[in-house]
């Protein structure tokens, strides 16, 4: 995988930027839009990059007088090539080492402000949106988080609007049965993670088990570069048995600090002052229920400055 950067596509448009031409400004205009599209369907930021590369590729050749709405043409573009490469990431994944996580984003303060947004870029969203066909994902987006209308859906994943709404409706429902039991509030989310990051810190299995769900499960992503667990470990005594000795065999100087990460608190482990792992929670009714620990340095790269994320 390469790392996440923007620098491809702000290098095709700003070779036609120089001349402030219409088509370099809508794609700018509407760049990070088609970021967070591309992101929530695929999962990897670096991947999203390079859909916003061919999008502006294909974008730069379209005859503009035949263009009503630029901001829904863009969509469109940016839709079919990522449910091109979303297939072809369903490929990688068979191979992948371990469990495959998404690639985590150190997000604004605004992210978290959009409540709907931010839900739909949690990690705990996004791994019920990869149990999804392609297909589906890209309705479910398109429909659920940027509102647009069935017959713009259609267009962008080559259906016709009744398909388009059963495709919805069919996704809706399977997201409803996956989704979290109870949407957290950031401070519930906040609480849970400072409760747990001092249980780690101090050591007090206890008080881990006294924060984590009985039916608790720990994803790890390592992808064969670092190790991490290459299964899910469900249940409480097991992950908290597994975090504490896990930890008891670290060597250096680490810390544990909070982030926001893809809208929502996180916490960022660091080994001798360098970036270790990423670890996202889903929480519901007060009480951890997923752990999601991403350590593959591929992955890592967007937490060293914020991403823009819109709607």
């Amino acid at each position: 995988m390469r790392s996440a950067g923007n620098e491809g596509t702000k290098d095709a448009a700003g070779q036609a930027g120089e001349r402030t031409d219409p088509a370099t400004e809508a794609f700018v205009a509407h760049r990070n839009l088609l970021f967070t599209v591309a992101y929530e369907m695929l999962g990897s930021a670096a991947d999203a990059e390079d859909v916003l590369q061919e999008t502006w590729m294909r974008w730069a050749a379209v005859d503009l007088g035949t263009v009503r709405d630029r901001r829904a043409y863009l969509v469109r573009i940016t839709t079919r090539q990522s449910l091109s490469r979303l297939r072809t990431l369903g490929r990688r994944k068979e191979s992948y080492v371990g469990s495959w996580l998404p690639e985590p984003l150190l997000t604004a303060p605004d992210v978290a402000e959009d409540v709907e947004l931010a839900d739909s870029v949690s990690m705990a969203m996004l791994l019920v949106l990869e149990t999804l066909t392609p297909t589906e994902r890209a309705v479910f987006v398109l429909r659920e988080v940027f509102d647009l209308g069935y017959d713009e859906i259609a267009a962008a994943v080559d259906k016709n609007p009744v398909a388009v709404r059963q495709i919805a409706h069919r996704a809706r429902a399977h997201v409803a049965a996956r989704r979290p039991r109870g949407t957290a509030s950031p401070t519930e989310t906040r609480e849970a993670l400072e409760a747990f990051q001092r249980a780690v810190e101090t050591g007090d299995l206890q008080t881990l088990l006294d924060i984590l769900a009985p039916d608790v499960v720990l994803l790890g992503d390592g992808g064969g570069i670092r190790q991490a667990v290459l299964r899910p470990v469900v249940g409480a005594d097991k992950v908290a048995r597994l975090l504490a000795a896990g930890l008891g065999r670290v060597t250096g100087t680490t810390s544990l600090r909070p982030a926001q990460v893809n809208g929502h608190p996180a916490l960022v482990f660091r080994l001798d002052d360098e970036l270790d792992t990423v670890v996202a929670v889903r929480v519901d009714d007060g009480l951890i229920t997923g752990l999601y620990a991403v350590r593959n340095p591929e992955k890592l790269s967007r937490m060293h400055r914020e991403t823009a994320l819109r709607r």
